[in-house]
């Protein structure tokens, strides 16, 4: 994990660098002018004032806040490197990796990134410990794609209150698109309530009397999920949705859980779950015998960290949905975007493993930050920053699925907004259907 060095930032010397400029470039001037003595004057004089508009201009361009300078662009993240939800932690890896290429291509319009990433743990206490640490120690301009729904809420308040970016946060909760009320957090990945409505929706058109069960993580991530599918169903909620189970995210094992939604007999079980107990659930099913049609989040359809250890013989048929490219998937070897995803991973993380969809997903949010950084150009203040990152039109990162874009705008905080449906088969995940978007509005 990279640490950032504490510095002092360079206002002062950018003044102090104006000004030397300004007395170089007037005694030129004036040395040049050999002229009678009130000419001298008057030239002298024109020469001044033009050097210090000159300079003053420049000066006026480049506007930083704590966390910026004329070299670096300080960058503060959270991640669970350890605890339920470590299968996460590689994509701070990745996010770290990425910086590091751009700064070994000169930087962000000549600034270094300097990323500070700390383990939360999936603990919302913890989480907010380590913030404060990012906002008052280490003075990051931005706390970027910190992960969790339980971490993020912990945090959302401090942050704005200070007024922090708290940018493209690594959770679908709706509630991170609320610009209204908390106009420094934004969202990236398409809201968990969205991606649950397409699979109502789906499930309405394609097993209309289906008994649904619901196994979902008792916080706000999972609550999430229950409310989209039930606003998905609409009026036939009551009567597809036969169970709601829901889990703890300490408890070790959540087998039990299973045995209890097959006494219930549905023929469809909605797996709403972090990627350790989505594991779990396809393991222990297979175990059982029991054959529902499985649908599970895209944030744990990852082949590597979910598939792969739960068994790609228990894993066939099973549903989700998707916004980006399969890293496993050969149909994107020849690919533009995905080409230079595999080139940056040789170069930068080889040996890691292409089937973890956290890879795919820290290199796309990664690439949306420099995006938004690069849009600042010199005026590297929070404000703009914020600005910049809801002014994305059609931007579409290497990994995005085709004809998914990210689009943001001052009332619209949700950057990813469309899913396309896909089936588990052999041992990689194949697409299927319309690209579809949920009916979650901004607030």
């Amino acid at each position: 994990m990279a640490r950032g060095n504490s510095r002092s930032w360079a206002s002062n010397s950018q003044a102090g660098s104006g000004k030397t400029d300004l007395i170089v470039k007037t005694v030129a001037l004036t040395k040049e002018t050999q002229l009678p003595f009130g000419r001298t004057l008057r030239t002298a004089a024109l020469a001044t004032a033009v050097a210090t508009l000159a300079s003053s201009a420049a000066l006026a361009q480049k506007k930083y806040d704590t966390g910026a300078s004329d070299t670096e662009i300080k960058i503060g993240n959270i991640m669970p490197y350890s605890g339920p939800a470590s299968a996460y932690g590689i994509i701070g890896k990745t996010e770290e990796a990425y910086f590091k290429m751009i700064n070994d291509k000169g930087g962000i319009n000549g600034r270094k990134i300097v990323y500070v990433t700390y383990d939360d743990g999936y603990s919302p206490p913890k989480a907010v410990e380590q913030v404060r640490k990012l906002v008052e120690s280490d003075e990051v301009l931005a706390v970027f794609n910190p992960l969790g729904t339980p971490s993020n809420t912990a945090i959302q308040k401090y942050l704005n209150a200070k007024k922090i970016p708290q940018l493209f946060v690594a959770t679908g909760a709706t509630k991170w698109n609320d610009p209204k009320n908390f106009p420094w957090t934004m969202g990236w990945q398409p809201s968990y309530q969205s991606e649950a409505q397409i699979y109502a929706k789906w499930l309405m058109k394609e097993k209309p009397d289906a008994k649904v069960a619901i196994l979902y993580q008792n916080d706000d991530f999972g609550k999430d999920y229950l409310k989209g599918t039930k606003d998905g169903f609409g009026a036939k909620a009551a009567s597809a949705i036969i169970m709601e189970e829901s889990y703890e995210v300490s408890e070790p094992s959540i087998d039990g859980h299973i045995v209890k939604i097959k006494a219930a007999n549905p023929d469809v079980l909605l797996i709403y779950t972090t990627p350790k107990f989505g594991a779990q659930t396809i393991k222990k099913t297979a175990e059982l015998g029991w054959k529902p049609l499985q649908i599970i989040t895209n944030v744990s359809s990852s082949v590597g960290s979910v598939m792969k250890p739960a068994g790609f013989e228990a894993a066939q048929g099973v549903l989700s949905a998707t916004y980006a490219k399969d890293g496993s998937d050969p149909r994107w070897n020849d690919d533009a975007g995905m080409k230079k995803w595999i080139a940056f991973l040789d170069k930068y993380m080889p040996g890691v493993d292409k089937t973890d969809s956290s890879v795919v997903y820290g290199y796309g949010a990664a690439q949306t930050l420099v995006k938004a950084l690069e849009q600042c150009g010199d005026d590297l203040t929070r404000a703009n920053l914020m600005k910049q990152a809801a002014s994305l039109k059609d931007f579409e990162p290497d990994t995005l699925l085709p004809g998914i874009k990210i689009n943001t705008g001052p009332t619209d905080f949700a950057p990813i907004s469309q899913l396309q449906m896909q089936r588990f088969k052999g041992e990689k995940w194949e697409q299927f259907g319309d690209i579809m978007s949920g009916d979650v509005a901004p607030e």
